[in-house]
């Protein structure tokens, strides 16, 4: 059963069992609410000393997250658990159910709205929340995230450059636990307002990750977010068993890389069509062919080669053919060892 409930104040976080909620969030156009599905578990063995939330849906077109946190809603069960889990499969519940990057509501992208405004605008009010009223519950913050109609990565899950070396270390450790072939230390210089920012700079465990691509529900990025969910909630006691290998095809553990400069992010230098010669996770030199540029206002016209600026792993390609100038085009990061 779920319970509509109009004031924060109204969920009981610490109320033993699993209760699902959706939390109404007045829209600002109408007389209408946005209903952010929560779910809220705590565990019957006892309270543990780090709680864990897990967020899907922080934008709306992007679906192994959302996936992968309703099924967790509905599979965990608290008689074998122990500590708080927080689940939220959409939280621009908006942008979900229009297949959007940003909320229609109010035209403002979830993950650059942190820390949020109590008075602000629909998507500012629920960050508001999220920071004010979900992160000081936790010691854990999982952000699902993918390529949505724009990027494709390879499979990783990854976190910004930690000057708190215990911190990073800790993080490190648990990205780790979701298997993918790479962890992807990124930029934190490429936008202001980022979920995964604000609990970082709480002293939060916070992973992020790109599982997927072209607004579908990648089966193997599912897999990894969903079972690398569970196996953090494992590895901090909420769930009993030992840690799984999400790929055993895969000996190797993932490999570390990172593209933390925005220099790392490759503009496209002119509007185009573009065509990828290289796959992702590949290594590369510098100087190596990754893709053709094409200008179809004459098509007897060469095409534009773009080429590797540095060597290291392709770690990020433009999806759709059709490329405006200065959107990314590639990343290529350099290894890693932590």
């Amino acid at each position: 059963m779920t319970q509509v409930v109009y004031n924060p104040s109204d969920i009981d976080f610490a109320k033993p069992g699993k209760h699902h909620y959706q939390l109404a969030f007045q829209m600002d156009s109408n007389w209408g609410s946005s209903l952010i599905p929560i779910t809220v578990i705590n565990g019957l063995n006892g309270p543990a000393e780090k709680n864990v939330v897990a967020f899907g849906g922080t934008h709306g077109n992007e679906y192994e997250g959302q996936v992968s946190v309703k099924r967790l809603c509905r599979d965990l069960d608290p008689a074998t658990m122990r500590g708080r889990v927080i689940l939220i499969p959409q939280l621009s519940q908006s942008a979900c159910v229009a297949d959007r990057r940003v909320s229609p509501l109010d035209g403002v992208n979830m993950n650059r709205a942190f820390p949020g405004n109590p008075r602000g605008t629909i998507s500012y009010r629920i960050s508001n929340f999220v920071k004010t009223k979900i992160f000081p519950q936790v010691h854990a913050v999982l952000d699902i995230h993918s390529g949505g109609n724009e990027a494709i990565f390879p499979l990783c899950s990854s976190f910004h450059p930690i000057p708190d070396p215990q911190q990073r270390a800790e993080i490190a450790k648990v990205a780790q636990l979701f298997d993918t072939p790479f962890i992807m230390l990124y930029s934190s210089q490429l936008h202001s307002g980022l979920l995964t920012d604000e609990a970082e700079a709480m002293g939060k465990i916070t992973i992020g990750g790109e599982f997927g691509y072209a607004e579908s529900t990648n089966r193997k990025g599912t897999l990894h977010a969903y079972e690398g969910i569970r196996n953090v909630l494992r590895h901090y006691g909420l769930l009993p068993g030992e840690i799984v290998k999400i790929d055993p095809a895969r000996p190797s553990p993932p490999r570390f890389v990172q593209a933390v400069n925005l220099a790392d992010y490759i503009p496209c230098p002119k509007d185009g069509v573009w065509e990828p010669l290289v796959d992702l996770g590949v290594d590369v030199s510098e100087g190596d062919l990754l893709g053709r540029l094409h200008d179809f206002s004459d098509h007897s016209s060469e095409a534009q080669e773009i080429r590797a600026h540095r060597s290291g792993v392709v770690s990020m390609l433009h999806f759709a053919a059709q490329i405006k100038k200065g959107f990314t085009l590639y990343v290529v990061s350099e290894e890693v060892w932590l």
